[in-house]
Order: structure tokens, then sequence, then C-alpha cells
């Protein structure tokens, strides 16, 4: 998948869209494990989602996973169903 890499600054400048791909078991449990790690060990993931420009990539924190959203560092919230990759 080709994709850019922003700053999670840049996220609002960007206007974000459910991805084309099914959210599977797999990625709630990358998004979970992405949350202990920015909790429990301040260690950033690298998280990819849909915008209407495309793919875009964040290095960050994650802080917490609610039911719709992942909230960064900053207080910066991503919808669950527009994430399509997660690495660490």
């Amino acid at each position: 998948m080709e994709h850019t890499m922003i700053l999670k600054e840049e996220i609002g400048q960007y206007e974000i869209v459910p991805s084309q791909l099914t959210r599977n078991l797999h990625l709630q449990q990358e998004l979970s494990y992405a949350e202990r790690l920015g909790n429990e060990f301040k260690g950033k993931a690298t998280i990819t989602f849909s915008t209407t420009q495309g793919a875009r990539t964040v290095q960050t924190t994650v802080w917490s996973l609610t039911e719709n959203d992942i909230v960064l560092k900053g207080g910066i919230t991503v919808p669950l169903n527009s994430i399509t990759e997660v690495h660490f």
C-alpha cells in the first residue's frame, strides 16, 4: 500500500474516511498492544489510516482506545474504521 508519512499535528488537515478494509480481530489486537505500548512503555506505534487524499501514516504514542477511535498523544483522535495498518 502506498502512503505518505505525516506528523501527528498534521492529522487535522486531512479529511479522514473509512477504509475499504474490514477491521479484523488481528488489527484490534494490534491497536490494544499499541495502547499498552504507549501507556506502559511510552513507546510509539506507526499507524496508517485512510483520507480523501490517500493513505497517511503517522508515528506516535497511542494513549487510549475507545469504541470508535484511538486517542493519540496531544488528544488527537483517529477513527478506528479508517485504520488500515499498525506497526511497532
